[in-house]
């Protein structure tokens, strides 16, 4: 079993009081500790050794968690080593040295990951840039003005943040997309400068359409104006944008002209709306009044005398609302109808050459019968069935047609 080296195997103090510490066969002073015993003097410097010992530690542990670089780590072990070597320390000195050297192992896989990791972000950085480059020119040859501008900022800014490639790759992508940002920019000014061309001419002719909306804003005349101005939004539209301020300053101004001629006409077509509901009510109850008093019919000069003072008075009442029109003047034109009726059936009753024709109908159709019911007669004398259902079928639309007939008559007889 190896026994642990104690301190003094490294290191001894002189009659002097002077410490020396051994490294690899070779001593040398590291100093004195005044008015101290020689077991406290080596004391005192074991120490000391004891701190690098945590230093060699504390490091390891850095390097080994990937807490510093490759290239960081080495030079940190390279101060150390010959920070120990050159201590004013008692203890195992080489061996603390010999301790860092399996670090160099781990810097290298350390370095090794790195040299792959920065390979995998410069192709994700070109694949990225590609990306963005194709991106950029399509942005370049679009008409996203609004929002292109930032669009065009955040990849900048992203460009910055990516790792470079070799000078060639990453000149010729920054190239491409240095080239879409000055095409877009370049075009999107040409584009503000036509809109604002543009929109001063949709400012003209806008101030030009509320100059003729404000001529004719007091106008009574309700249905050509309100018609010129759907006209004049028709031309409002068309004329195109003069800018968003701009726009809603004009159109305050129109809006206002428009509400004040069709607020005057809405008030002015109440009024006349509710003068239109008078005249209908009061033509109702004279249309009832006369529908009670002349029809149905009996006197025909009696209802034609009622009905002329009807409509005397009917048309003295004036307008009613417009979808009301034709549903009165149907019971107008039903309460003539009526009469030209009656006065059609009167002359009818009491022509005698009407009277002569009915009563003529009537002969012809009961000589019909007569003579179907000798042949029915003679039919079952001879007991022919199908004779019999024949006539019989005859004499009966005979007789229908007799009855009518017959009714027509007794009417004008009446």
């Amino acid at each position: 079993m190896t026994e642990t080296p104690r301190p003094s195997d490294f290191g001894r103090v002189a009659e002097d009081g002077t410490v020396y510490v051994l490294i690899n066969d070779t001593e040398r002073a590291v100093g004195q500790v005044p008015d101290a015993t020689p077991e406290q003097a080596l004391a005192f410097f074991v120490r000391r050794a004891e701190a690098l010992e945590v230093e060699v530690d504390l490091l390891g542990t850095r390097i080994r968690n990937g807490a510093v670089s490759p290239d960081e780590a080495r030079r940190l072990i390279q101060n150390l080593k010959t920070t120990i070597l050159e201590a004013n320390a008692v203890g195992d000195l080489a061996g603390l040295v010999a301790r860092l050297e399996p670090l160099s192992e781990v810097i290298d896989a350390a370095a090794e990951a790195r040299r792959e990791e920065r390979a995998r972000a410069v192709a994700a950085a070109r694949e990225r840039k590609e990306e963005m480059v194709a991106v950029a020119e399509k942005l370049a040859i679009g008409s996203d003005w609004s929002s292109g501008v930032q669009r065009f900022r955040d990849l900048l800014e992203e460009w910055k943040s990516l790792p470079r490639l070799d000078r060639a790759a990453d000149d010729e992508l920054w190239h491409r997309f240095s080239t879409a940002r000055t095409n877009y920019t370049r075009r999107r000014k040409t584009h503000f400068a036509e809109l604002s061309v543009q929109q001063g001419n949709a400012k003209q002719l806008k101030e030009e359409i509320i100059a003729e909306a404000e001529a004719m804003e007091q106008s009574s005349d309700w249905a050509s104006t309100a018609a010129a101005f759907r006209e004049l939004m028709n031309r409002w539209k068309a004329a195109g944008g003069a800018g968003r301020h701009v726009d809603d300053a004009l159109w305050t101004r129109f809006r206002a002209i428009q509400d004040g001629f069709f607020n005057r006409r809405t008030e002015v077509m109440s009024a006349q709306d509710e003068q239109f509901q008078n005249n209908l009510t009061a033509k109702s109850q004279l249309l009832a009044k006369a529908e009670e008093e002349i029809l149905p019919v009996k006197d025909v000069a009696a209802a034609r005398t009622a009905y002329r003072e009807f409509v005397t008075e009917f048309n003295a009442l004036g307008r009613v609302p417009g979808e009301h029109v034709k549903a009165i003047d149907a019971r107008v034109r039903a309460l003539e109808t009526a009469i030209d009726e009656a006065d059609k059936r009167e002359w009818a009753r009491t022509d005698p050459q009407t009277r002569a024709r009915a009563q003529e109908t009537v002969n012809l159709f009961s000589a019909q019968v007569a003579k179907l019911e000798e042949q029915l007669a003679k039919a079952e004398a001879r007991g022919d069935k199908s004779q019999i259902a024949k006539t019989t079928a005859s004499i009966q639309t005979y007789q229908i047609w007799l009855e009518q007939a017959q009714q027509t008559l007794d009417d004008l007889n009446a």
